[in-house]
């Protein structure tokens, strides 16, 4: 029995002292909170009582200390400094390493704390005055002081709270006794100044005293009080992680022998067995859901320890760093959790410690003396993305290179044709580091290799997009889980494969008699006209080296896969079904081969391997291959950005053989879209009565001296697109064969202009596109048009 209860200390302290360390760095920032005060006293109290039952004496004279300073501050005797924040976070240390001796033999350890019971002592005494004590303002309405035996209001040694103090019972019984519809607002609010204004009665006495409220009404606000809070205990249950784990894999080997009866079932003329199966399926997935949830945890379980990491960190490299957290709530499995945990502290290290300047850094190159780390997580194509980004310097490229190369860790042929992208994600690889001197937070190349290890372990990727004096993020996509997933079955070459339904974004079937002229070659390579873009096509059978066995129709069975942010179309002999898998790892001997991601056990008993999408883009040359020119557009973007070019919208449209073309959509008055049958004829030009006036037409096409077919055959039975250009007063139509898209880029012409009405050439959307002159190509095509517009201009009064 004993050892239960010393057990149940152990857990209950550990909790409470985790939920320490982020009240005293949030008390540090609002040293006024007394409510986030009164809790840790609390805590502290808690733990100074049970320890000293339990004969634990050197921890219970270490916690009085803590105790005895925290009465002070939560009285007002004393206000909370940075020395007073540090002594407390080195108690709550203390604590915690005594715990661990507890825990493991059965003492609170030799370890000498008499130094750091000296120091609480002494901040008891010999610190700053309290600040002058403020006006207190009236209590929300709503709460209110308990009646006699619900005050929760915390007594330590140093006598009675402050009279401001309202507990938590307090809120809630206030709140109770209004939402009853026994008392009002009003009179609660009354009740608790007069209690302010120093009345020792408790509320119910006030009340009552007042005609607002019956006995028998406070009586019963009470015992909805007592339930509600035994509710919230009896609510949850401690359960032994080992005993989940099994009860997961029980649940696997569940999900595989129901996969067998499913299969046995679908061939079966027994009606009770196909019924029977189909209850044993619907019971087998509700309790894998349920057991999955019970191992679901919020990434804000790890990031709460974060705030205290960041505090003392800063304070040791003599920074200034404010942390930000988004999307706590984000659940992952408890496996995946205890995988990214050390990764996400390193990281977190790494940015305070190399990201962030110090304040005079900082204030000299322009921004503010607090520096910012924030973390993102959030949900995306069932996966976790956890982003940590930080406000600094960003990574200095150049010195990658130098240190790579001083450590032989790359070509300096290899470094010269890298990508700044791929410059910055060197620090990945072994033994690297740019650090000068090894200290206790970083230095000795062995960190951000394990990083990237260990995130890659669990199906994971990481990746470091840095911009130079405004800051670095790394970027981690892992998996939600590891045990079971849905998954796509597949038969290629004669073999059953699973392809895990994550990087599933579509199924292509391509019929025999438009294989042909669906599927071309670019330089060398297959690729399929989805939806007018190019689909790079990956053959299972060719990249596995499997024998072909060609589908009896001849269809083509393509699977749109993505990976890295890249999408392929795995082109395999059949698509079978889609059924949830239990995920076994690989033997050593086939760890090594990328393609492969794991096995699984299917109905019928076989094993099936799971294929690795990223590996197999990347064992085709699909996913490299676009990546390079995903970062050199990425590099040509963050060019023009250094310049100072700003974006501007662009009208994008295609005009006859001309091909693709952009005009500033400023310059655009209207899109319009007329009938043949309006166009008309003035002297030798088309026009269009527009809104009044008589609109002149200028086909693009024709005027740049490109093949158009005439408008009776090829656009009869169809509308013109016009774009309307308005200059000094007077429009033109501008008739182009299609508009495509509306972009907003930084322009860059690259290429002079090859004819007249043509700026130039630039990179827009990534595609090379000609840049319209329309005052060139009004000269071109209708010079008595800009004649008229410069007559009346001239003819303006100035």
């Amino acid at each position: 029995m004993a050892d239960d209860i010393v057990k149940e200390f152990l857990v209950e302290s550990s909790e409470n002292l985790d939920l320490l360390d982020r009240e005293l760095i949030k008390l540090e920032k609002d040293p006024g909170d007394r409510e986030t005060l009164s809790s840790i006293f609390r805590t502290i109290h808690t733990i100074k009582g049970t320890c000293g039952f339990l004969g634990f004496s050197k921890l219970e004279r270490l916690a009085h200390a803590g105790e005895n300073l925290l009465s002070l501050l939560r009285d007002g005797a004393i206000r909370l400094t940075t020395e007073r924040t540090t002594a407390l976070l080195s108690l709550v240390d203390a604590v915690r390493r005594m715990l661990d001796n507890i825990e493991k033999t059965e003492s609170d350890g030799d370890r000498d704390e008499s130094a750091l019971i000296e120091t609480l002592n002494r901040l008891q005494k010999d610190g700053d005055p309290a600040a002058p004590a403020q006006k207190t303002e009236p209590a929300e309405p709503t709460a209110a002081p308990a009646p006699a035996g619900t005050h929760d209001a915390p007594k330590g040694d140093k006598g009675p709270a402050p009279e401001n103090y309202v507990g938590e019972a307090v809120k809630l019984l206030g709140r109770i006794l209004v939402e009853q519809g026994v008392a009002t607002p009003e009179e609660v609010a009354a009740a608790i100044q007069k209690q302010l204004e120093g009345d020792t009665r408790q509320l119910g006495e006030i009340l009552v005293e007042r005609g607002a409220v019956k006995p028998q009404d406070v009586l019963n606000a009470i015992q909805i009080q007592q339930t509600a809070k035994s509710s919230i205990s009896e609510a949850s249950i401690r359960v032994d992680v080992n005993l989940l784990d099994r009860l997961m894999n029980l649940v696997g080997e569940l999900v595989l022998a129901r996969n067998q009866i499913l299969q046995f079932a679908q061939g079966s003329e027994d009606s009770g067995l196909v019924t029977s199966s189909q209850r044993l399926n619907l019971i087998t997935s509700e309790l894998q859901e349920g057991v999955m949830k019970t191992r679901m945890q919020p990434i804000g379980n790890i990031w709460s320890k974060f705030p205290r990491t960041v505090r003392d960190l800063a304070t040791g490299c003599g920074k200034e760093v404010r942390i930000e957290m988004e999307g706590k709530e984000t659940e992952l499995d408890k496996t995946i959790i205890e995988a990214i945990k050390d990764p996400l502290t390193h990281l977190v290290r790494n940015s305070v410690d190399h990201g962030v300047e110090t304040a005079e850094r900082r204030a000299a190159a322009g921004k503010p003396r607090e520096g910012l780390l924030h973390l993102r997580a959030y949900h995306e194509g069932g996966q976790v993305n956890i982003e940590i980004t930080d406000d600094g310097g960003g990574l200095d490229c150049d010195k990658i290179r130098k240190k790579a190369l001083q450590r032989g860790l790359v070509r300096a042929d290899q470094i010269a044709r890298m990508s700044e992208r791929e410059v910055a994600n060197l620090i990945f690889l072994p033994g690297f580091s740019t650090a000068e001197k090894i200290t206790n937070v970083s230095g000795r190349g062995v960190g951000m290799d394990v990083v990237k290890t260990n995130i890659e372990k669990i199906g994971g990727t990481v990746e470091v997009h840095t911009r130079p004096g405004q800051g670095t993020t790394v970027k981690m996509k892992i998996p939600l889980t590891l045990a079971i997933i849905p998954a796509l079955m597949i038969t290629s070459g004669g073999e059953r494969f699973a392809i895990p339904q994550v990087s599933l974004l579509e199924l292509v079937r391509v019929e025999a008699q438009s294989a042909e002229k669906s599927i071309e070659t670019v330089q060398g390579a297959p690729v399929y006209r989805l939806r007018g873009q190019l689909l790079p096509l990956v053959y299972l059978n060719h990249e596995l080296k499997l024998q072909s066995s060609i589908t009896l129709d001849g269809a083509v069975n393509i699977i749109v896969l993505q990976a890295d942010g890249e999408q392929f179309g795995l082109v395999v002999d059949q698509v079978n079904d889609t059924e949830e898998i239990v995920v076994k790892p690989l033997a050593k001997q086939l760890k090594k081969i990328h393609v492969f991601a794991g096995a699984t056990i299917l109905g019928d008993g076989k094993v099936a391997l799971i294929l690795d999408v990223r590996g197999l883009g990347q064992s085709a040359g699909i996913i490299d291959e676009h990546r390079e020119q995903r970062e050199s557009a990425t590099d040509y973007d963050e060019r023009f950005a250094k310049t100072g070019a700003e974006k501007q919208a662009l009208l994008i449209f295609e005009a006859g053989n001309s091909g693709r073309m952009a005009v500033e959509l400023a310059s655009v008055a209207r899109l319009e879209e007329f009938p043949l049958d309006r166009v008309e004829k003035a002297g030798e030009r088309e026009v269009v009565q527009y809104r009044g006036q008589i609109m002149p037409l200028i086909d693009v096409s024709r005027a740049m001296g490109s093949s158009s077919s005439d408008r009776t055959d090829e656009r009869a039975g169809r509308k013109l697109q016009v774009l309307v250009y308005t200059g000094n007063g007077k429009r033109v139509g501008l008739v182009v064969d299609q508009i495509i898209d509306i972009a907003e880029e930084s322009l860059a012409i690259d290429h002079p202009a090859r004819c007249a009405g043509v700026r130039g050439s630039a990179v827009i959307q990534k595609k090379v596109t000609d840049l319209l002159d329309v005052p060139g190509l009004l000269e071109l095509a209708a010079p008595d048009l800009l004649m008229e517009n410069e007559a009346a201009t001239e003819g303006k009064p100035a």
